[in-house]
């Protein structure tokens, strides 16, 4: 049984990396997925944020990677958000420090000026948002004849947000010979059909989070007329043990009204959703996991696949 990550026999580079982020034990994602990961094979994860999910791919990519000159993208890696795209950047940036790949981020909402440039100076690793992805790839900005590492990450909220048919189209230009990665939070009957068609002989991998959200999270129910949910929100945000906060509404619309109520009444608090532009999601995101902002209001689309420690 593994206990450390050295029993995973990653390349030693990648295990200089962890020992830097401070990790040593692998997740049961990890400890499960990796091993097979290694020796080449298929995946289907069933795994929410928390999990540890996006190691557990990051990894075994970066291991089984070897030096091209010139660069070719050989890793894409598609999420629904540009969050969790740019999450997932950041973790082959950090697991990646000692190793020569160059990888890049594209997303929508921006313009595309930079991220082609990136691409024309060669990326051996590309994560991105489908809509982009379709974008440049109908450009004849770049290419995917060369991927040998196709990961589809939070696939059922791919689905729910409409993206199938690029998937499926991104899909199709994808070179038959390759190993696919398949994570999914939930598996309806569409994400399985979804899986069935993307993969061969996997390995099956499901696990929940370390702790359930009912052994870590105290719960209360708050029954309030619509005319003094505000009252009541700031009522419960001036506490002062209360120092990182996220809240949930429908519409983008309520999101934007619920900041400013909060920040009227001295709360420092940022609104995200697909709405704003990139640059101010950037600096809601950074602003909050700093601390300079101690809430943040989301809607449920912007913030999946976040992760965000010390949430009061």
């Amino acid at each position: 049984m593994t206990t450390t990550f050295k029993d995973l026999n990653l390349n030693p580079l990648l295990e200089k990396a962890l020992i830097k982020s401070g990790y040593i034990i692998p997740t049961p994602i990890q400890s499960q997925a990796i091993p097979g990961l290694m020796n080449g094979r298929d995946l289907i994860g069933i795994a929410q944020t928390g999990t540890g999910k996006t190691a557990a791919f990051t990894l075994p990519i970066l291991h089984r990677m070897k030096e091209e000159y010139p660069r070719v993208i050989k890793t894409l890696v598609l999420a629904p958000t540009r969050e969790l795209a740019a999450q997932i950047g950041e973790s082959f940036a950090k697991y990646g420090v000692y190793l020569r790949f160059k990888h890049t981020v594209i997303f929508g909402g921006v313009g595309q000026g930079k991220q082609v440039e990136a691409l024309s100076k060669g990326v051996d690793i590309l994560v991105a948002t489908p809509g982009r992805l379709m974008d440049l790839l109908n450009q004849g900005k770049l290419t995917l004849k060369h991927i040998e590492f196709f990961v589809l990450d939070e696939a059922d909220r791919m689905l729910d947000m409409g993206f199938i048919h690029d998937i499926k189209k991104v899909i199709a230009k994808l070179p038959s010979k390759r190993q696919s990665l398949f994570f999914s939070a939930t598996m309806s009957a569409q994400v399985n059909t979804l899986a069935r068609s993307l993969l061969k002989d996997p390995i099956h991998v499901e696990v929940t989070p370390q702790a359930t959200t009912v052994e870590r999270i105290k719960q209360f129910v708050f029954f309030v007329d619509q005319g003094s949910k505000d009252k009541l929100l700031i009522e419960l945000l001036k506490h002062e043990h209360l120092t990182s906060i996220l809240v949930f509404t429908r519409t983008k619309h309520k999101a934007n009204k619920v900041a400013q109520v909060l920040t009227k009444n001295n709360i420092s608090s940022e609104a995200i959703h697909g709405n704003k532009s990139q640059n101010a999601r950037t600096k809601a995101m950074k602003d909050f996991k700093s601390g300079h902002v101690k809430v943040l209001v989301a809607t449920d689309i912007a913030a999946r696949g976040i992760d965000i420690d010390h949430i009061s």
